[in-house]
């Protein structure tokens, strides 16, 4: 455990623990620990490795290209960037023609907090309640959770209206509003799904006040709902969306696309970031977007995201500790009636599957969208003996 440890000692403080695994090593949707046992990965490393672990057209690209050119500033054109940037557009929703190329999600979601300051000349924000955006400074202003934000003031100022009252929303925005941001389904706080009035208000007040609306596809996007982005389900229009996640396929990267309109706001400089957009971000992108739409893992999200939750139901069917089993494609929930601690440490020591929390009593369920029928089976089995372990 000497790697532990070493974590513990120098890494600790800013990161959760849960439990002493040490792994090593990944393929598709298992991962190793350093003694060799394998675990089921129905987390994708935080929603990340949604094509799996060491995906083999994603792992190809990123060789080739760390051969070739790692680095190109953005102050110079590169093949790679603009390969990925064309690939990008084409599977985003035609209003939204061009891309700002990040790190990560919560640096997405900073420069689009950014251009809609500017595009609106306005300073203020409305946010959801149970909203997760990231924990930079820009990203924690938007974001719910006060744990997170206790100790951080001030923050932008930011108006919290409750998820799902479309009343409560267009009383928050005003003419001092310059966005709204939002999930479509929220993630961290338990694969609550938008309803449609909730959704087509943000749209209808945004575009009423002038004000932008910013809509967070970061745990969303690249066919985790069964849709390349959520908002395919709502049918709304937002004016930027944010992205990371699978969008690299397990490399890290982040990306905002953006109307035209906000595409005239903007100047030389206004925005910048040193690492985003390297030859070798886009290399493992155009691999990740090539691998989506080659494999039909897009479609296929929504085919076994249905059959998971059916299965689901009928495993955990007459359990008084579960609450409620809901979710949108690959992104699931079980609610529980008790603290879902104790089912995810049962889970990964005693039955070899890692998942997720979203708030104190929900598994969260991320699947990479490669996974197969068997290793569904093999998780959902698993999920019902930890659930059914817990003392009544």
């Amino acid at each position: 455990m000497k790697y532990a440890q070493v974590e513990e000692k120098i890494l600790g403080g800013t990161t959760a623990r849960r439990g002493d695994v040490v792994i090593t090593r990944g393929e598709g949707c298992w991962v190793f620990d350093e003694t060799g046992k394998k675990y089921l990965d129905l987390g994708s490393a935080q929603g990340v490795a949604m094509l799996g672990h060491c995906h083999p057209g994603v792992t190809a690209a990123i060789q080739a290209q760390a051969e070739t050119l790692a680095l190109c500033p953005n102050y110079l054109y590169n093949d790679k960037r603009a390969e990925f940037a064309k690939a990008l557009v084409d599977v985003l929703p035609k209003h939204l023609p061009h891309v700002f190329l990040a790190n990560s999600g919560a640096e997405a979601v900073d420069g689009a907090l950014k251009f809609a300051r500017l595009a609106t000349k306005r300073a203020a924000f409305v946010a959801t309640t149970k909203g997760f955006h990231g924990r930079t400074m820009g990203a924690l202003s938007v974001t719910w959770e006060p744990k997170y934000r206790e100790g951080f003031a001030p923050l932008f100022e930011t108006t919290h209206v409750q998820y799902n009252d479309a009343a409560a929303l267009d009383h928050a925005v005003t003419d001092r509003t310059a966005a709204v941001i939002l999930e479509v389904v929220q993630g961290e706080s338990g694969v609550n799904v938008g309803t449609p009035d909730f959704l087509t208000t943000a749209q209808r007040v945004c575009n009423e006040r002038g004000a932008m609306l910013i809509v967070d596809e970061i745990q969303t996007g690249f066919g985790r709902t069964g849709k390349w982005f959520a908002i395919e389900h709502a049918g709304i229009a937002p004016d930027m969306i944010c992205m990371a996640k699978g969008l690299g396929g397990g490399f890290p990267m982040g990306a905002l696309a953006y109307t035209k309109t906000i595409r005239d706001t903007l100047s030389a400089g206004a925005h910048g970031s040193t690492f985003g957009g390297s030859p070798l971000a886009c290399a493992a992108g155009l691999a990740a977007l090539e691998a989506y739409r080659n494999e039909g893992l897009i479609k296929r999200s929504g085919i076994l995201g249905a059959n998971m939750r059916n299965q689901l139901r009928g495993a955990l069917e007459g359990l008084p500790m579960v609450r409620d089993i809901r979710g949108l494609g690959l992104m699931i929930a079980v609610e529980l009636r008790t603290k879902v601690a104790p089912v995810l440490k049962s889970l990964m020591l005693n039955h070899g599957v890692i998942a997720l929390p979203a708030g104190p009593t929900v598994l969260r369920l991320l699947p990479p969208l490669v996974i197969t029928e068997k290793e569904i089976d093999f998780g959902v089995q698993a999920i019902a003996k930890a659930i059914k372990e817990l003392p009544a």
